[in-house]
């Protein structure tokens, strides 16, 4: 379901900023309006370096961040930091949360909260290869996407349709099947 930023300011409250950060309706605008006459500027590279330094520690860097991943003791690992599966759980929360931020934004709709908690299966038979037919990595990803909002729950259903259409790494990620519920907390 295709959602554009006009039909999703129709649904829109009084702007209240309790939850205050992110890009305004009107520097969402002008990108789009930039992209649409310009559609080579909205052309993005990431880049992420990384290198296995010890045991099944890997550190990497991202423009100035360093990050590192690391498995649980149960695997081998010596449980010193995130595994690469929670890493990757977690930029798909963060990433839920964000695209949440910048419609909110542009529609206008106050936030107190956005959080998610999600939880990813994984059959290791596939990555020991015991079994060919059973995939490596994840076959199903599920949680809740929280929205705090004096917004109604239609609107904040709107907020939810949104970050589901255009998440980046929910896309990315789309041969996993998902299912992401929306707590709607109206205060």
């Amino acid at each position: 379901m295709a959602l554009s930023l006009r039909a999703l300011r129709m649904r829109t409250i009084p702007l209240v900023r309790s939850f205050s950060g992110g890009p305004s309706a009107e520097a969402i605008a002008a990108i789009q309006s930039n992209f649409k006459a310009h559609p080579e500027k909205a052309q993005a590279t990431f880049h992420s370096q990384s290198q296995l330094t010890h045991g099944l520690v890997s550190t990497g860097k991202m423009r100035n961040f360093d990050i590192k991943a690391d498995e649980p003791e149960s695997f081998g690992g010596a449980d010193s930091a995130p595994s690469p599966v929670e890493l990757l759980l977690f930029s798909l929360a963060s990433c839920q949360e964000i695209t949440v931020k910048a419609y909110a934004n542009a529609m206008g709709v106050p936030l107190t909260r956005v959080s998610a908690d999600l939880t990813g299966k994984i059959d290791l038979r596939g990555f020991f290869a015991v079994d060919e037919s059973v995939r490596a990595g994840f076959n199903k990803i599920e949680g809740v996407l929280t929205v705090e909002s004096p917004a109604d729950l239609e609107t904040v259903k709107q907020l939810k349709a949104a970050a589901d259409a255009h998440c980046p790494v929910k896309d990315m990620l789309q041969a996993v099947p998902m299912e992401i519920t929306l707590n709607h907390i109206q205060k």
